[in-house]
């Protein structure tokens, strides 16, 4: 016959036993989750550049500094993660209950249970204490651009939605633009058909500001982020310290096409930058001398230089359909201005118009206008048979 009350026991024992496996179990498995994810976390830094979860190698020397403030901020957050998680892993295995062991109820009365509440949060300000001083330095760096008579000025202008580059010293004028996906591939909205050129080795001063709307000037290996208001100028500086070419972005949200404003700045040596300097200053020369020449130019050259520019210029607001993006951007094709008195077309060309969108080209020549005004005025069956010429343009200035 079972004694009942033995039957019991051992029930109690087998089930304790158990449960004493299974608590172990769920602890390694714990554990062995924990250990996966910190050896996940440890590849993916050591995979960094290939997977891009880290900043981007800088090329300037403040954002250099700010790199490696970053890295500093989190070799400690990693070493107090591994000492929090050791400490963590240590009280699951050693203190669990199935080990017999009994809580402390007494912690705080020992001196750690005491002293703690001083020592870690001392330690913990003294660490941000050293994190804050570095940065501030750096911040300040930031903000103060140089006095140096050498510095090198570029104004950068945010247009709607383009870039407009203007290095003051040697009078040269860059329009950069994104290039359609069909030329830029894999590059499609990082790509511009003007680059920002920039030597290194060299103090360079941004004036910021924008034509219209609120933008912002945004390159990560640079460490330049400031926003372009309307209105008002603004300054960061650089000084790049290795070749290559840098990617970023207006960061700024600035209407429809606010994705369609990358920057691309490519940092090449001195000698590189003087000759590329000669080669823009040749071609403005020439330009200049064509558009000022007295040429009577024909219909269909006229119409081919003019839809290039069109394509370029004008077709992020009025499309290349001619369709515009109504009401903000109303449509050309069919249009009283594209259709109307030429003077009328001239001088909302020439001068813009307030309130709108529409800004003055008058930063382009007498030979750009004239063809993109003619393009305008026969295309998308507008028909008029118009050509205006670089002279009328001239006269209507």
């Amino acid at each position: 016959m079972i004694n009942h009350h033995t039957y019991k026991q051992k029930k109690s024992n087998s089930s304790s036993t158990g449960c004493s496996r299974a608590g172990r179990q769920n602890i390694l498995r714990i554990i062995g989750g924990y250990t996966l994810l910190i050896l996940g976390l440890i590849a993916a830094s050591a995979a960094q550049a290939e997977y891009g979860v880290n900043f981007p190698e800088p090329a300037a020397g403040v954002a250099r500094e700010i790199y490696d403030i970053h890295m500093m901020t989190m070799r400690i957050s990693t070493a107090l993660l591994i000492i929090v998680f050791a400490f963590v892993f240590y009280s699951l295995y050693f203190h669990r209950k199935s080990r017999g062991y009994k809580a402390d109820q007494h912690f705080h009365t020992s001196w750690f249970g005491q002293w703690s509440w001083v020592i870690v949060p001392v330690l913990v300000l003294g660490v941000d204490l050293t994190i804050a001083s570095k940065a501030d330095v750096v911040l300040k760096k930031v903000w103060e651009v140089p006095k140096d008579e050498n510095i090198m000025d570029v104004k950068v202008t945010g247009h709607q939605w383009w870039w407009e580059f203007d290095y003051l010293d040697s009078g040269i004028k860059v329009e950069s633009r994104y290039v359609p996906k069909e030329q830029s591939g894999d590059l499609y909205l990082r790509e511009v058909d003007n680059r920002l050129v920039l030597p290194t080795g060299t103090k360079i001063r941004f004036l910021h500001t924008s034509a219209d709307v609120l933008h912002a000037f945004w390159v990560p290996e640079l460490a330049v982020k400031k926003d372009a208001i309307p209105g008002y100028v603004t300054e960061t500086w650089v000084s790049l310290d290795r070749e290559g070419v840098f990617r970023g972005q207006c960061a700024e949200i600035c209407g429809t096409w606010h994705s369609r404003m990358p920057i691309v700045v490519e940092s090449v040596s001195p000698e590189r930058f003087a000759a590329w300097t000669e080669e823009q200053q040749s071609l403005k020369v020439a330009a200049a001398a064509e558009a000022s020449a007295d040429k009577v130019w024909s219909k269909d050259d006229l119409i081919a230089k003019g839809k290039a520019a069109y394509d370029t210029k004008c077709a992020a607001c009025h499309q290349v359909t001619g369709l515009g993006l109504p009401p903000a951007f109303p449509a050309l094709k069919g249009s009283k201005i594209a259709t109307g008195p030429i003077t009328e077309h001239l001088n909302i060309v020439l001068n813009g118009k307030e309130g709108t969108a529409m800004q003055a080209w008058s930063s382009l020549n007498d030979l750009e206008i004239a063809a993109i005004v003619t393009y305008e005025r026969n295309a998308w069956d507008n028909n008029t048979g118009d050509v205006v010429q670089p002279a009328d343009v001239k006269q209507a200035r």
